[in-house]
């Protein structure tokens, strides 16, 4: 069981990942997504540099074949992501990029199933047949709408998948280095990855952006890639599954109620429905079984 200190930590954690959405898609109003992305991953991840390395931990740098082992995991986990998800965000609305983003642990079970043959039970398949009602339900309402964007679901079904994948490499590579810096190498291999392709593919910003602008690029530095993920750090270790279900669970709620103050954003029943599809999937892969009672646990009449 969580401490009371847990469970704000997890409560904190929760709401930071929630209004990360609508706060990325407020920085997409000015910024480029690839100048976005390369300019919050780099001094989000310098900072986290710091702080491990200031608190003691041993952020060394990777030798040898390290070298490759931390490229391979942050090909999905960090470059496929980051990169996909933020292209998602700027077709879709923030709330909707969130819920379908958090599918991944759905594509987590599936993917391990299918590639790892890993044993697919009947709670996987009644996820995933929720996963695509909700899907199809969110696509449906996008191509109704002269405006709707569905390759933006595309692109947060990708992203999500490749977060699904990279989950299951880090579940199955020996890792020799502390799991912090493993995470930051990764960070800041993939810096060097997306200032090239921003560089390459969008023009440089004039960075005359609003005060709002600003203030949500701070938000992605300092809460989004730093104290979200210290504490996630903080808590990975000794978090039960069902309180990891339940904080996956909230985020896109999380997402689409802050999206309405910040962006204005209504949501439609299309959403409402959907979320609730995405968080049945996920609470019928992530919530541990209820043990079968014991004959001499029942109780005598």
């Amino acid at each position: 069981m969580l401490n009371r200190k847990e469970w704000l930590a997890l409560i904190a954690l929760t709401l930071m990942w929630g209004i990360n959405w609508p706060m990325m898609k407020l920085s997409l109003r000015e910024v480029s997504p690839l100048y976005f992305r390369a300019m919050t991953m780099t001094l989000g991840a310098s900072w986290l540099y710091l702080f491990f390395r200031l608190r003691g931990g041993r952020m060394v740098m990777p030798q040898g074949e390290q070298w490759q082992t931390v490229m391979l995991l942050a090909l999905p986990n960090i470059l496929g992501w980051h990169v996909l998800s933020i292209f998602g965000v700027q077709e879709l609305r923030s709330g909707r990029a969130a819920i379908l983003g958090f599918t991944m642990p759905i594509w987590t079970v599936l993917i391990g199933a299918i590639w790892f043959r890993e044993r697919l039970t009947r709670r996987v398949v009644c996820a995933t047949v929720a996963v695509a009602l909700a899907v199809l339900l969110l696509v449906s309402h996008e191509l109704q709408h002269l405006s709707g964007r569905p390759v933006g679901v595309f692109w947060m079904l990708a992203a999500a998948n490749c977060w699904a994948l990279g989950t299951l490499l880090m579940r199955r590579t020996p890792l020799t280095m502390p799991i912090e810096a493993v995470a930051v190498w990764m960070l800041l291999l993939s810096c060097g990855v997306l200032w090239a392709l921003a560089v390459s593919l969008e023009p440089v910003p004039s960075f005359q952006f609003t005060a709002v602008t600003w203030w949500s690029l701070v938000y992605g530095v300092l809460i989004n890639y730093g104290f979200a993920q210290i504490i996630w750090f903080g808590l990975a270790r000794r978090l039960p599954p069902a309180s990891s279900a339940m904080s996956v669970m909230a985020v896109p709620l999380v997402g689409i109620g802050s999206a309405i103050p910040i962006l204005g954003e209504t949501p439609y029943w299309q959403d409402g429905v959907a979320v609730l599809l995405v968080m049945v999937a996920i609470a019928a892969v992530l919530l541990p079984q209820r043990a079968p009672s014991s004959p001499s646990s029942e109780s005598t009449p």
